[in-house]
């Protein structure tokens, strides 16, 4: 910095001294005892991006690649402007992949046909981490582990794909193409296509939602089809088993959801496992709840994972509003949490897409209350919102309503203390001032081995905090002035790493000098 710029003086926890030397001999001012900041609010704020027909991203099969790439970065500055914190792109909708994979074809949700690449070629997912981390945003993938084939599917399946390859493993059932979750070499293929993902990609999360079994489907009569699923259930009798049909295929899919957690830990211990099951694991549990029973119908026994353990995050699917007692979003919130442990993360799953304004929908205000219970609930910690579409329609006011309203203000994903509880060494800063602007300058350096993920800045004037989140990556920031070209009294930076620990801040008093 030039001499004759103004420069800022420097008040650490530790010192008080002129940092800059290119600031010359300048004199060490007195600053009074620094204010501790308020602790910033953890809590988890995502969104699911759905790839299966189109729903999200990208609108349409067979966008140009230019075009994918500009909806997607809308999205993200869509997020980042709500104040989210995370995003969950679903990469895998059929044994299929949006992004380069060696064992299963391109998505015909991608690029019209199942099996062609991108023209102009890129990595969607390559290029999703990238854009996300740049912006702050952790990215999740998500993948649905035995959909072989959607109903919404025009093209033939491609060469490599599974129901090709190996026919024998893939069920036709009702409208649907679903990999039988009794044949070993199912959750082998699967186990495979996600480690593929962890270790290729700097994924912050692998996301699995509520598709396990499939959801029933019935003949023309109306009457249930059973799954047909008798070879691998014969295989098992004729190995020695002798659990009874339903309880081997929860076993099935116990199997696959403890293989997916530990094998992630093993390749990268960072990377959460998140699991996201319809809401209701059993009616009755709590008695007043009613509704459909995930545990005898798609056989996912959601309550034994957390009981367990074996995920990091627990999204239970609470797509009902808060007036219905049979399925009460307080009562199943506070149920899911008291099934909880061994301390994971609660985040519930908001159905985002109801809110249209209208009598056939809910009104924004309905999803304000959710996070408001959500907030109330000790032992939950944010919400995941389904789906980005209606972030981007923004009916009934809700995107100005929520940075209005609860999410006024950043924050931080808690800390997955489990996985890693050391905090990150307090950064190097150094202050200046702009000779331009007159707005004082904050350059950031990380100190250890760690990489930093985020730096948490809070900055006072007066007796007012304001919190800002950057990108780990960014070496720079430029506090702004308030209306009337107030600057700031004081700044707290705080290194993040990337289980969300929180090293101590260093303090700064702003003062200038002639």
């Amino acid at each position: 910095m030039p001499k004759n710029k103004v420069c800022a003086l420097v008040l650490s926890l530790f010192m008080l001294a002129a940092f800059d030397a290119e600031c010359g001999q300048s004199q060490v001012s007195s600053v009074q005892s620094l204010t501790v900041p308020p602790p910033i609010r953890r809590e988890f704020r995502g969104v699911w991006i759905a790839s299966v027909e189109n729903i999200d991203w990208p609108s349409q099969p067979g966008l140009s690649t230019q075009e994918q790439k500009d909806e997607l970065v809308g999205m993200l500055d869509r997020a980042v402007a709500l104040r989210l914190n995370a995003v969950i792109l679903q990469v895998r909708p059929a044994a299929d992949a949006m992004y380069a994979s060696p064992y299963e074809p391109w998505s015909e949700y991608l690029t019209g046909r199942m099996g062609r690449a991108p023209n102009p070629w890129y990595d969607p997912l390559e290029f999703a981490v990238t854009e996300a981390h740049r912006r702050g945003l952790e990215l999740h993938a998500w993948f649905n582990p035995y959909r072989a084939r959607h109903p919404s599917s025009r093209s033939a399946p491609a060469p490599n794909h599974i129901s090709v390859t190996h026919p024998e493993l893939v069920k036709k059932y009702g409208s649907m193409l679903w990999m039988d979750p009794g044949e070993p070499e199912v959750r082998d293929e699967t186990l495979r296509v996600v480690l593929d993902v962890v270790q290729r990609y700097d994924i912050d999360g692998v996301h699995i939602d509520d598709y396990f079994y499939p959801y029933k489907e019935k003949d023309r009569r109306g009457r249930t089809i059973e799954f047909p699923d008798g070879n691998s259930w014969r295989k098992y009798l004729r190995s020695g088993g002798t659990l009874s049909r339903d309880d081997w295929r929860r076993t099935n899919v116990d199997s696959l959801i403890y293989q997916v957690y530990i094998r992630i830990k093993a390749a990268k211990p960072w990377v959460k496992f998140g699991i996201s099951p319809f809401g209701v694991w059993r009616p009755g549990n709590p008695p007043q709840i009613g509704g459909f029973d995930s545990y005898a119908e798609l056989y996912g026994d959601s309550r034994k994972w957390l009981l367990n353990g074996w995920a990091d995050y627990f999204t239970p699917q609470l797509y009902w509003p808060t007036f219905r007692p049979d399925l009460s979003y307080s009562v199943l919130l506070q149920w899911w949490v008291e099934q909880n442990a061994k301390g994971r993360h609660i985040w519930p799953g908001n159905y985002l897409d109801k809110v249209t304004g209208t009598q056939t929908g809910w009104p924004a205000q309905e999803l304000l209350d959710q996070i408001s219970i959500t907030r109330a609930q000790r032992g939950a910690t944010g919400n995941v919102f389904f789906s980005m579409r209606s972030f981007m329609f923004g009916r009934d006011s809700l995107p100005e309503k929520l940075v209005a309203g609860p999410y006024a203000s950043r924050t931080l994903v808690p800390a997955s203390t489990w996985l890693d509880s050391i905090p990150p060494l307090s950064p190097i800063v150094r202050v200046g001032r702009d000779a331009v602007t007159g707005a004082s300058t904050v350059s950031l350096q990380p100190q250890g081995a760690e990489a930093t993920w985020l730096w948490l800045i809070r900055t006072r004037i007066g007796t007012d905090w304001t919190t800002e989140v950057l990108p780990g990556l960014q070496r720079f920031y430029m506090i702004p002035r308030v209306a009337g070209g107030v600057s700031a009294d004081e700044v707290a930076v705080s290194a993040v790493d990337r289980n969300g620990n929180e090293s101590a801040p260093v303090m700064l008093g702003l003062v200038s000098s002639p």
